[in-house]
């Protein structure tokens, strides 16, 4: 009789919860003063210091015990054959209730902070095929020289020296740095780790994820070397409260970016590349190809790394799984979706026009 009120109560506070982060998001200055930079850092920060220093993933753990349990709570249905349907619903519910609570308490209320550009006075003008060509330039001519610098000849692929291992511990030193220009990206203490379902997270079509349970950021261990310091820089932003992919995708760029390390330095660059080329593609396929015949061939080399990869790991359930998260970007205020990731090349134009890359 307790667990029955309990269920019908949990599945009450759920629409109640629903309605009032629908409600907060009206209010994105409030939650960024008195959440994003109030309880979330002192929440993240909790949570770093707790689980930063285990080598494993303790959020997949977690994960994997509440698959378990969701398993087996299906086969308890199948097996009673919808005896109380009633009763079946409000625990769904109400289990829903519980990890929507914890799911934007811990971190989901960042979808609602102000965008990005306000914190950095960035200034997001009309963009235009002019400045996509500008930034492109420009990021082509880093990279010719960053490659350069590394291999010393435009031929050859560039080889991260380092294992994923020192790619994972070295990813907090890009942050260091940015932070002494933007003191709202300081990252300590650190817990970034490998995903236990690397290979899962690889079919389903993803390089990393951030786990608001734990505070912990996972990255896919099967991914290119060459991609893995933008990732796990990627991650590490979300960590900071940096809920939008896009602003994900472009603070990653930023700490990378920033980084000491070429190898960091160049991999942030070659995404960036990829992203300015694909827009270029959309509104000009033949100004498209005149860049393409400018990229050296080691740079190209690269990149085709990267889509051999995911090439391999394609699969039919892999545009379900993307459908499925497409929807919940959208839920969370990022209207265009998986799209919204692309984003980030607007975000570095009005980058480059205040601050200029590095």
């Amino acid at each position: 009789m307790y667990k029955e009120k309990r269920n019908k109560i949990l599945t009450i506070f759920l629409f109640v919860q629903i309605g009032l982060v629908f409600l907060l998001s009206k209010f994105p200055l409030f939650i960024d003063q008195i959440y994003s930079n109030g309880i979330y850092l002192y929440l993240s920060t909790f949570f770093r210091t707790i689980f930063g220093w285990i080598p494993f993933s303790v959020g997949d753990i977690i994960y994997f015990i509440l698959i378990i349990l969701i398993i087996k709570f299906l086969i308890g249905i199948f097996k009673q054959k919808l005896k109380n349907k009633k009763q079946i619903v409000y625990q769904i519910f109400a289990s829903f209730s519980v990890f929507y609570f914890f799911f934007y308490f811990f971190w989901g209320l960042n979808y609602s902070r102000p965008q990005i550009t306000e914190s950095l006075q960035l200034k997001n003008d009309e963009y235009n095929i002019e400045k996509l060509k500008s930034l492109t330039n420009k990021l082509i001519y880093k990279i010719k020289d960053l490659q350069f610098q590394l291999t010393g000849n435009d031929t050859l692929a560039v080889i991260i020296p380092y294992s994923k291992k020192e790619i994972i511990n070295k990813t907090k030193i890009g942050y260091q740095n940015l932070s002494i220009t933007f003191k709202q990206f300081q990252y300590k203490p650190s817990s970034l780790k490998k995903s236990l379902f690397s290979l899962p997270l690889t079919y389903m079509g993803f390089s990393g994820y951030f786990n608001p349970l734990t505070g912990e950021a996972q990255v896919d261990y099967l991914i290119p070397k060459i991609n893995l310091p933008m990732t796990c820089s990627h991650e590490v932003a979300h960590q900071l409260g940096i809920a939008s992919e896009s602003e994900a995708n472009f603070i990653g760029f930023l700490a990378a970016s920033y980084h000491d390390d070429k190898y960091f330095q160049y991999s942030a660059y070659l995404t960036a590349l990829n992203y300015a080329l694909f827009d270029i593609y959309r509104l000009d396929n033949e100004l498209y190809q005149k860049y393409v015949l400018e990229i050296p061939l080691g740079v190209k080399k690269n990149m085709n790394e990267t889509k051999e990869f995911w090439k391999k790991y394609q699969n039919p359930a892999e545009p379900l799984f993307k459908y499925f998260y497409d929807n919940y970007l959208k839920y969370n205020q990022q209207e265009d979706g998986l799209k919204s990731y692309n984003k980030m090349v607007d975000l570095l134009i009005a980058y480059e026009k205040k601050y200029s890359l590095k």
